[in-house]
């Protein structure tokens, strides 16, 4: 049995907005979610978050915005900080296998 890896714990001064991706929009985004700290971005899925984005917003997002809270997600648990596009060959490959976006 492989041992998970333990979410990184940040100095608590760290904000959203400290995260690599993040900018106005995405804080935005995580204002209408709800989310307003790490820990809470940590417990989250992009899949989730995209979809309820969509739903409260009553628009359609554009696909890259999975890929910044993939990215985000990413950083909130692991302490890394990847950019967004890193996550863009994932979504592409759900999307030519008709996983995504998700339902």
């Amino acid at each position: 049995m492989t041992a998970q890896p333990q979410p990184t714990s940040f100095p608590q001064a760290i904000q959203l907005s400290d995260l690599r991706n993040v900018g106005k929009a995405t804080l935005a985004d995580f204002a209408v979610l709800g989310i307003e700290t790490i820990a809470q971005l940590r417990e989250c899925e992009p899949d989730g978050l995209f979809l309820e984005l969509q739903l409260r917003t009553g628009q359609h997002q554009d696909p890259c915005v999975w890929d910044v809270f993939a990215a985000t997600i990413h950083q909130a648990r692991s302490g890394e900080a990847k950019n967004w596009w890193a996550f863009t060959a994932i979504r592409k490959a759900r999307q030519a296998g008709g996983h995504f976006p998700p339902k």
